[in-house]
């Protein structure tokens, strides 16, 4: 369907042709793009369009000597009585059919009849051997990299699609074009629609953006990249939040994934979660079920799946479920008023997606260890009986550890349907998982009855999402609506509004930019996180050009902080940059103990020190010396951009934390610091 509404598709003609409707004005869909005036599809050849001409033009002659065939109905401008003086119209002598490029313009709309829902998603199904019905329930993961046809990715997608019939892939990192060219080639090799789905959690540039040429330190650019969830959380604002969810829509759509398996509605009240952390909009029920909804209509209302994760919520955990199985020992009623009210709500809301947590809650899954994803208690007693969910429910991927590493790859396909899961994602095996669940069937464990109830609901998505009508996208459309700066310039608004000061010690902030200072950076990251420091510390450097920069890490040696130190101790002013995020999958997002006792050392030779997170805002519990403390909440580049700007005081800081940060800094802590032009 693309990246705009289905009235504005084009309509295809017997034999696949598509001609140019009436488009829309760009007013009356309120996109801030300008619509293509064709779509570019696979062509067909000119003699194989011969035979349908030819009975057409017998069609016609049955009615006798000169009589045309039927005419197209006429464009809505040219509806009502003509005027009252104008010449009649004379008849054709004959018809004249034209073959045309799809780039020409066809000068009369001949919009596709709607299908019926109920017809197409009946038949279809009806038509489906139980192999393929459960091909469909199928979700594998697929990389947005570059796969040359006969290529072993190639061929092993062919082989989903084309043999197990799969009904759908989740799509990770790539970039907006590539990514919209293999998913056409994928699209046009299946049977049925492909359902599409991407881990869009802070927009379509979570997983579309952030390439790097590593050779050249070149970036290459793509989706927009919202800051994190808790981010928006320290904004407060639905408007923002609706906005984020609609932009992510367009860009998800116009790459041709239809599914976001987003927004995270679990509620961050354990600040030892490795898992979520900043991933969330935080510590408040309330709060992040108000967000939450506003991030689901707006990805709703333009076209996109919204799937909020991860059931029933995993927010009070110091597990990593990558890692093992986390247990949430709290009560029922403790669940009711906390973890389940973001996603009752967001049901209400019309969220059409849910994906499960690897978690295990005794107090909703009949007092056993069994994961949630494989818990029919959970999953159909708690989330479709007791919430009224009607839509898609997802795993969580079936190759995390948690799942993995305790029960058997088959055993839990099997396990995860039996408990009312309509997607299986990420299998470890394709094939394997396909068999299993085939044979359950077959041997009487499930009801052949509860495999249609999934596909149907499957397939009835994929004709409400348009994909029957058109599954491919315009790729020449994506640079006109992907990542472009009206959606970026949201992205920048979000991370301004989010900065937030907890401590200002011998008011350091904001900083004057003296020029002539010395002042180093210290940026501390993982070893793959290429992009931390690139953009705060150009922004430094600008102001500062004496700036010497510095990285450590976690393998970082001792000696290495001891020299930083002795340079520290002979600056003006040491700013110190900690990139630590809930998606490094180390099992930890702590500090390692060389970095808290350099960070100590500045203290305690009173070198003056701004400490800025860039991901884990709960660290200021290992730093009581710290003089400020600011909280960007994401490693993005408009975060990156708008914590510099806000330590040189180019715009008030407001923000204020959506989370206990420690127990005196609680929900709503946030020093407020007018912008410098506002104190002269």
């Amino acid at each position: 369907m693309g990246p705009f509404p289905t009235a504005s598709q084009p309509a295809r003609r017997p034999g696949g042709r598509r001609f140019r409707p009436e488009l829309p004005s760009r007013a009356s869909l309120d996109l801030p793009v300008r619509l293509r005036p064709y779509v570019t599809y696979r062509r067909r050849s000119l003699f194989r369009a011969i035979p349908p001409l030819v009975a057409l033009l017998l069609a016609a002659g049955c009615g006798g000597a000169g009589t045309p065939p039927p005419a197209d109905p006429a464009p809505a401008q040219a509806a009502g009585p003509p005027p009252a003086d104008s010449a009649p119209v004379a008849e054709p002598d004959s018809v004249t059919w034209e073959f045309v490029d799809e780039r020409a313009v066809d000068p009369v709309p001949r919009p596709a009849p709607e299908p019926d829902p109920a017809t197409w998603v009946d038949r279809e199904l009806a038509g489906m051997t139980l192999r393929q019905k459960v091909g469909q329930m199928h979700m594998p993961f697929v990389l947005g990299t570059y796969a040359p046809t006969g290529g072993a990715e190639h061929e092993r997608l062919r082989e989903w699609i084309e043999d197990y019939e799969v009904g759908g892939f989740i799509m990770s990192v790539g970039s907006p074009l590539g990514v919209a060219v293999k998913l056409n080639e994928m699209q046009s090799r299946s049977r049925l629609p492909l359902l599409v789905a991407g881990d869009f959690e802070t927009g379509a540039g979570f997983r579309l953006a952030g390439i790097l040429h590593a050779s050249t330190n070149i970036s290459l650019g793509g989706a927009t990249n919202f800051p994190t969830l808790m981010a928006l959380g320290a904004t407060g604002d639905a408007g923002l939040a609706y906005e984020m969810g609609r932009i992510t829509a367009q860009e998800a759509r116009a790459v041709g994934v239809h599914v976001a398996f987003a927004p995270v509605l679990d509620v961050n009240n354990n600040p030892e979660n490795p898992i979520i952390n900043v991933r969330s909009l935080g510590e408040d029920p309330a709060a992040v079920s108000h967000l939450g909804t506003a991030l689901v209509r707006g990805m709703e209302d333009h076209g996109v799946i919204a799937t909020g994760k991860h059931f029933p919520g995993h927010g009070d955990t110091e597990t990593d479920s990558h890692i093992g199985l986390p247990t949430i020992p709290v009560d029922r009623a403790r669940m009711d008023s906390v973890e389940l009210r973001p996603f009752r709500d967001a049901i209400e809301a019309g969220m059409d997606g849910v994906m499960t947590a690897h978690i295990t809650v005794p107090s909703v899954n009949g007092g056993t260890s069994r994961p949630s994803t494989l818990s029919r208690e959970v999953l159909t007693g708690l989330l479709r009986e007791e919430l009224g969910f009607e839509g898609l429910l997802f795993t969580d991927a079936m190759d995390m550890g948690a799942i993995d590493r305790e029960y058997g790859r088959d055993e839990a396909a099997v396990l995860a349907v039996e408990a009312g899961a309509d997607v299986l994602l990420m299998p470890p095996s394709v094939q394997g998982s396909i068999e299993a669940v085939v044979a359950a069937v077959l041997e009487g464990h499930i009801a052949e009855e509860r495999i249609d109830l999934s596909v149907r609901r499957i397939l009835e998505q994929k004709q409400r999402l348009g994909l029957v009508e058109e599954r491919m996208v315009d790729v020449d459309a994506v640079p006109d609506v992907v990542g472009i700066p009206a959606h970026r310039t949201i992205a920048d608004e979000v991370a301004r509004k989010s900065i937030t000061a907890l401590r200002n010690e011998r008011n350091l902030l904001p900083l004057l930019g003296t020029r002539t200072a010395r002042v180093m950076s210290v940026t501390y990251r993982r070893d793959s996180d290429l992009f931390a420091g690139r953009y705060f510390d150009s922004e430094l450097g600008a102001r500062y050009p004496r700036l010497r920069r510095e990285t450590i890490g976690r393998t970082t040696a001792e000696s290495t902080y001891d020299a930083l130190l002795r340079e520290a101790v002979r600056s003006d002013l040491v700013v110190v940059s900690l990139y630590i995020t809930a998606l490094s999958y180390q099992g930890t997002v702590a500090l390692p103990e060389e970095t808290t006792d350099f960070l100590a050392a500045l203290s305690e030779a009173n070198v003056p020190h701004v400490v800025v997170s860039f991901g884990n805002p709960y660290l200021l519990r290992e730093l009581d010396g710290v003089q400020a403390y600011v909280l960007a909440w994401s490693g993005s580049e408009a975060s990156q951009q708008a914590a510099a700007r806000a330590l040189f005081g180019d715009f008030e800081i407001s923000g204020v934390a959506p989370t206990r940060v420690t127990d005196d800094l609680g929900i709503g802590s946030g020093l407020r610091i007018p912008a410098l032009g506002d104190r002269r």
